[in-house]
């Protein structure tokens, strides 16, 4: 509820929503209720309190991000223990998708595997705290790229399932970083890179590599290369063109001091910017969506 330029609501912290209008980043803080009730969920566009002062006060109760059951520590951004261990989602090839088991009859959850997995991919360059690879849904362009602080990125393969996209990732990274060093991209430490020289330059080197994974995909998954359909595609012919990324950043750190809501139940300062998943203030950062779950007070004025 906003009276005099205050606002004041609680409830459950999630990963902050972004949309890309017109070349801004929109932020909104989604504080949702215990039964995940849509019509109850709180939005905040924080783009609008630049400047001004919140406060973020954990309340001690923690919720799974899946099951809503009340845990004592998460897991994975939010989940309990028993779904970290049981949902498909948080399975160790979500974070390395070269390690995808699917073909093998072990997914965790098919269904799941067949909406998230078995669909194209993009492989693709971004500068987050400088040059890394990475690899992302097309739904999921760009908001994966502002996820992770990225000041511009291009995607370069476009691959059939996520299990390619992430073979390609292993080849790639012989030559490139595949990490983002986050206090460097929270201080904005950052040059600007060519990314389409670093594509080229990439293409050249990798390419006898990709040509004999091509060969070893049609090998074992003969069934992925109908007619007109290439499991591996070059995106070097202007599909896509670099995008450029510019944060709501009033001001960034010069030291970058990282907030816990585990040992600091209470955080304030000046809302400085947003940037990634991160809050930044004139007192420290914090990763709104490392404490999913978490129960919070929130104070804007």
């Amino acid at each position: 509820m906003a009276e005099n330029n205050i606002i004041n609501q609680n409830g459950l912290l999630t990963k902050m929503p972004v949309k890309l209008d017109d070349n801004n980043i929109i932020y909104n803080l989604l504080l949702k209720s215990i039964n995940s009730d849509y019509l109850n969920n709180k939005d905040i566009i924080l783009n609008k309190y630049l400047g001004h002062n919140i406060k973020i006060t954990f309340l001690n109760k923690i919720y799974c991000v899946y099951c809503n059951r009340d845990i004592k520590k998460s897991f994975n951004s939010g989940y309990c223990f028993h779904c970290f261990r049981k949902l498909a989602e948080c399975d160790s090839c979500i974070m390395s998708p070269e390690k995808c088991h699917y073909h093998l009859g072990t997914c965790r959850d098919p269904k799941w595997g067949d909406a998230h997995c078995m669909q194209s991919h993009y492989v693709y360059l971004a500068n987050t705290s400088g040059l890394k690879v990475g690899v992302t849904r097309g739904k999921n362009i760009p908001t994966r790229w502002i996820d992770q602080g990225a000041i511009s990125a291009l995607p370069i393969f476009k691959v059939t399932k996520r299990y390619y996209a992430g073979l390609i990732e292993v080849i790639a990274k012989q030559h490139l970083n595949d990490k983002t060093h986050w206090q460097r991209m929270l201080a904005n430490k950052v040059e600007d890179i060519d990314l389409i020289t670093c594509r080229d330059d990439l293409y050249a080197k990798i390419e006898q590599e990709i040509i004999d994974l091509e060969l070893k995909i049609k090998q074992d998954f003969p069934k992925d290369n109908l007619k007109n359909t290439k499991p591996i595609e070059y995106l070097n012919n202007n599909e896509f063109e670099v995008l450029n990324l510019s944060y709501p950043v009033l001001k960034y750190p010069e030291k970058v001091k990282s907030f816990n809501l585990d040992k600091t139940p209470e955080v304030s300062g000046k809302l400085q910017g947003i940037k990634g998943q991160y809050l930044i203030l004139d007192t420290g950062v914090i990763n709104i969506r490392k404490f999913a779950g978490y129960m919070v007070d929130i104070l804007i004025f």
